[in-house]
């Protein structure tokens, strides 16, 4: 298993009238946090689509389960929990500075072909970032 932590304080902006975090910067934060533990890894989404290789969303699944609050410091763990073959299938967990966990989510992100638009295997180079993770 790899795991991360991606940490985002929450802004004025991204509140709703209850004051809450609204649910759409949720999706916004989860993209920050995948994309960082990728950079962490030492290669970014860019890398990956300058070799011609995309990376969409599949499906994305979020429970709220307590909300967050402007200024509250949030940290995003992403959890990859096997080797990618197709797609990319990461759990997260979103808490606040006190341990509350405010929400679990999910991710599916399917590699494929820019030239072609079809699904295709994990490139080699991705793979081998991760592979000292699964053995």
């Amino acid at each position: 298993m790899f795991a991360n932590e991606t940490k985002i304080r929450v802004r004025y902006n991204e509140t709703d009238r209850m004051g809450y975090l609204h649910h759409s910067s949720y999706v916004i934060y989860l993209e920050i946090a995948r994309t960082e533990m990728l950079r962490d890894l030492g290669f970014s989404y860019k890398e990956l689509e300058d070799k011609g290789i995309l990376l969409p969303v599949y499906s994305l699944n979020i429970l709220y389960k307590a909300p967050a609050y402007y200024d509250d410091l949030l940290t995003i763990k992403t959890n990859l929990k096997m080797l990618p073959v197709v797609k990319l299938i990461i759990d997260y967990e979103i808490s606040n500075e006190d341990g509350v966990i405010i929400c679990n989510a999910e991710s599916i992100n399917v590699f494929i072909s820019a030239e072609t638009r079809k699904p295709i295997k994990a490139p080699e180079l991705f793979l081998s970032k991760f592979r000292i993770f699964f053995s």
